[in-house]
């Protein structure tokens, strides 16, 4: 079977770039029904870009290597697909856009995209061997128990990365970029809860459940977002942003309630509430569990009126600098995306194609770009399917 283009995997990057390649295009997926990541995403209503969507959002070892592809295709751009298709969103916090009724919408309008431009999609389909010599990719494929090549001039490699392997991530494009001698950069969990254990676990278990607006730092980067806790450890969108950033050994700075001056509040309820408890007064700016564990850290006894300054700034530095030392992350079975992947170096920002093979793609996640929680991720797929899609209309043309 000879082909113009084949697409490994049918998520938000490769129904993308099949609605722009054009000519006679494949995609195929060994999934049971396309774009699942994008129907599980937002709580099923997928936070399919951000208004705010920019360089300075991505991780990569090449933070100049996403420019390209982001500034040619936009968010704007997205948005004016998903206008052209009727589908109602709304923004919520920090520019997040999210489908009004389901994240199937998306989906949808991808599958008819794609079908639209003249792709073909081969569901529950197994990939085999891959191989490359006179010009052609070839491709051992088996679906519904029968073995089919595949000959084709241009291989798009959009299987995601290793997040999520209950839905069947396996790291297969790591796999195919080595095969054809592309670099790899290390691989690991991001956008993923942070894990505790010994003593710090056992002080933080009784919170599990209660969240607390912080700001949290780590290795030069710190975002302000709410902050939960969990019976391994700590979650919420906070530290999901700040785990993409953290690394093994690496301490945790909290500052909680990041929008109130603490040490000016407790001072007022000093000479108003003096006969309460500091952790009394505390509870009523955060959980009352972690405001005992707090007061207890740093080993305040007595009533308000009994602090004096310096002992309630003692209390608030540590409110404004909690550090903590997670062990470890939930690993790929939670997280979000996967940081790292096919080295930027091996591949053309504008095209997405490795410089060394013509007619061999690498986009979305399974690349060296990751952007941030809220939408960024979403809009890598779109830009990247987006370049590596019209670079291959162009090169048949």
């Amino acid at each position: 079977m000879e082909i113009d283009c084949l697409i490994l995997g049918a998520g938000a990057a490769g129904l993308m770039c099949a609605a722009h390649a054009g000519g006679r295009c494949l995609v195929v997926d060994h999934a049971k029904a396309p774009g699942e990541k994008i129907r599980i995403s937002g709580g099923g209503r997928c936070n399919f870009t951000n208004l705010h969507a920019g360089p300075e959002n991505f991780l990569s070892a090449n933070p100049h290597f996403c420019k390209s592809a982001l500034n040619r295709y936009t968010q704007w751009d997205f948005l004016d697909l998903v206008a052209r298709h009727g589908i109602p969103w709304h923004e919520k916090a920090k520019g997040e856009l999210f489908c009004d009724r389901s994240a199937k919408d998306i989906i949808g309008m991808l599958l008819a995209e794609a079908a639209a431009a003249g792709a073909e999609l081969w569901l529950e389909t197994e990939i085999g061997d891959i191989a490359h010599a006179d010009g052609y990719f070839r491709v051992e494929l088996t679906r519904s128990g029968r073995r089919v090549t595949v000959e084709a001039r241009s291989l798009v490699v959009a299987t995601g990365g290793k997040s999520i392997p209950k839905m069947g991530a396996t790291g297969l494009a790591y796999r195919i970029a080595e095969r054809f001698g592309l670099p790899v950069t290390e691989t690991r969990p991001a956008l993923v809860p942070l894990t505790f254990g010994g003593p710090v676990l056992d002080r933080l278990r009784p919170l599990a459940g209660l969240s607390a607006p912080a700001e949290i730092a780590c290795d030069g980067a710190a975002f302000r977002d709410a902050l939960l806790f969990t019976h391994r450890g700590l979650s919420g969108p906070a530290i999901l942003q700040v785990s993409s950033y953290w690394r093994e050994g690496d301490a945790l700075s909290i500052r909680l309630c990041p929008e109130t001056d603490l040490l000016d509040a407790l001072r007022d309820r000093r000479r108003t509430d003096g006969r309460k408890a500091p952790a009394n007064v505390l509870s009523e700016y955060l959980p009352a569990r972690l405001a005992s564990l707090l007061v207890e850290e740093v080993g305040l006894t007595g009533n308000l009126a009994d602090q004096s300054d310096a002992a309630l700034r003692t209390l608030t530095d540590h409110l404004s600098d909690w550090r903590l030392t997670p062990s470890g992350s939930e690993g790929y079975r939670t997280a979000e995306v996967t940081l790292g992947g096919v080295d930027t170096s091996a591949l053309s920002s504008r095209s997405m194609q490795a410089t060394a093979l013509p007619g061999l793609y690498f986009i979305g996640e399974c690349v060296d770009v990751t952007g941030w929680l809220g939408g960024y991720n979403f809009q890598w797929a779109w830009s990247s399917g987006w370049a590596a899609g019209t670079a291959i209309a162009g090169r048949r043309g």
